[in-house]
């Protein structure tokens, strides 16, 4: 019953914050307008709203809050696979590279002055073969040494976004600093205010593929909680449900980045503080994981875009509200630990 309750105060929740986000910006749009707009678009009828208001909820504002709404998802669930696959709550969705990957690729298609869809598509390779590097070394190595897999590839992990992050200096160093470098600043601090209708076409079948294999495998996933040995014990393929794992975590996050940029902490804290509420069962956890996750980057654009003349950037509003908050998860964690 309770767990009943969680879900539905997190859709309606959800619900209320596309309301406000459709309604909130520099044109006002009324709760009513809204809905008299929407119902005029999928039942017929005149809408009763300013001239115009058509044009800005479904061409500016719907755009840019389906785009929101599937980043929050789509790293949050990544987070939350990849903790349970670590068995480690500090692992964040870009644990494997995956942003640094995408981060390289998109400021060497700045450097070379590239078009923005031709920009996109070389952040999202980059994401998909930094991740695919650091797999193929750290599992080799693991297999070569002995050494324990999930260790290896983190360590891969650190070494290679280390190098990726070097290459992203060096890239900004040889900038115009007129025009390239503040692309490029902008870009690493993430934002849905360029993102339009062909982008979401592109971006979010690949998320919403990615999200499906974890879905319909989350009891299974459940069971890389387990020593390597218990999880083989009671029939399970350790390493092919690894692999879809990050195959699938991957392809979210780096689908994710190339529209918006680099944005941090969404993938960290959401599955924290949903494990608080539910608890640590993946099969429960993962669905509600989304629909938070979601929801907060819902809140973190509309409150980005509406707060001030300028907009801020969501990659420093997360930072900025997550720190606090993973503070707080942390304290009330330990609490419960006694």
């Amino acid at each position: 019953m309770r767990l009943a309750k969680v879900y539905a105060l997190a859709v309606a929740a959800a619900l209320l914050m596309v309301l406000v986000s459709l309604g909130v910006g520099r044109f006002p749009i009324s709760a009513m307008e809204v809905l008299s707009l929407v119902s005029a678009a999928f039942f017929g009828g005149t809408a009763n709203a300013p001239e115009n208001a058509d044009l800005i909820l479904f061409s500016i504002r719907g755009p840019r809050i389906a785009a929101a709404f599937a980043v929050g998802a789509a790293l949050a669930a990544a987070g939350a696979a990849y903790q349970n696959l670590f068995r480690n709550p500090l692992v964040s969705s870009d644990i494997l590279g995956v942003s640094s990957g995408a981060a390289l690729g998109a400021v060497l298609g700045i450097f070379m002055a590239l078009p923005l869809i031709a920009i996109q598509g070389l952040a999202f390779i980059g994401g998909l073969s930094a991740v695919a590097a650091i797999y193929l070394i750290g599992s080799s190595l693991a297999r070569a040494h002995g050494h324990d897999a999930m260790l290896t590839l983190i360590l891969s992990g650190v070494v290679i976004g280390s190098l990726l992050g070097s290459g992203i200096a060096l890239t900004k160093y040889l900038a115009d600093p007129y025009n390239q470098l503040p692309a490029m600043t902008y870009w690493l601090l993430g934002s849905f205010a360029s993102v339009t209708k062909k982008d979401l076409v592109v971006a979010l079948p690949m998320i919403v593929l990615a999200m499906l294999p974890l879905l319909a495998l989350r009891w299974r996933i459940n069971l890389l909680a387990l020593p390597d040995d218990e999880a083989r014990a009671l029939g399970q393929d350790v390493r092919r449900l690894r692999l879809i794992v990050i195959v699938s975590a991957t392809l979210m996050t780096a689908a994710s980045v190339a529209i918006c940029g680099i944005i941090g902490w969404v993938g960290l804290v959401v599955p924290h503080a949903v494990r608080l509420l539910i608890g640590a069962e993946f099969s429960r956890l993962l669905p509600l994981t989304m629909l938070i996750g979601g929801t907060f980057m819902l809140l973190i654009d509309t409150i980005g875009r509406s707060v001030a003349q300028i907009e801020i950037p969501p990659g420093v509003l997360t930072a900025a509200l997550g720190t606090p908050v993973f503070i707080w998860l942390m304290v009330a964690t330990f609490r419960r630990a006694r």
